[in-house]
């Protein structure tokens, strides 16, 4: 009962106008910051190795390698801050809940998915 309470209340504050992307997929997430009284937006590139949850508690975990260094970020999917979502390669991916095998990759193939590839008609 109070599942459907809460669904109700949160109906009007979740957006649907985003991109549908799933784990697996490289994606540039804009972010808005503010920093000083100032906005800007930033943007972070990465391969969504995790989503979770639903509605308005929904999260999802873009992981990308800097420097040598493995950087993770989780966003919400419903914050204000999340600017724009665009997919930028999707991927075929086997192993479809989560990717957290990808930590433990080192080099290039931290960052290799396997791509999907569109026929090109004539």
């Amino acid at each position: 009962m109070s599942q459907a309470i809460l669904k109700e209340v949160t109906a009007d504050q979740v957006k649907n106008h985003h991109n549908p992307f799933k784990v697996g997929d490289e994606v540039a997430v804009s972010i808005r910051v503010s920093e000083n009284g100032k906005e800007r937006i930033q943007v972070f590139t990465g391969i969504v190795i995790a989503r979770k949850g639903s509605g308005i508690a929904e999260t999802f975990t873009v992981r990308r390698v800097v420097s040598g260094f493995g950087v993770e970020r989780v966003f919400p999917l419903q914050s204000p801050n999340v600017v724009k979502i665009e997919v930028t390669k999707e991927s075929v991916v086997l192993r479809s809940s989560k990717m957290y095998y990808l930590r433990g990759r080192i080099g290039k193939a931290a960052s290799q998915v396997k791509e999907k590839r569109f026929a090109v008609s004539k």
